[in-house]
């Protein structure tokens, strides 16, 4: 997938799918030598994946704040 694709999928922008990447907390492959990069669904998953388990985790420690405005998420 594309980062625009893998953008869209998480709802999340562009620069944000960059970050991820460039954090290594999201797998990713450049294809050619242009900068296109790619990732695989399955990548997409595991990372998801990992996020539940991490908010599992935050939740249980009482650190995440689940009441926040899920609003405030949509200037991202």
């Amino acid at each position: 997938m594309t980062l625009q694709q893998v953008a869209d999928e998480l709802n999340t922008k562009h620069s944000t799918v960059r970050a991820l990447i460039a954090s290594g907390e999201l797998p990713a492959i450049q294809i050619g030598g242009r900068g296109q990069w790619r990732i695989e669904r399955a990548k997409i998953e595991d990372y998801v994946t990992a996020a539940y388990a991490r908010a599992r985790t935050d939740i249980a420690r009482g650190g995440a704040d689940v009441d926040a405005d899920p609003a405030s998420d949509a200037a991202e």
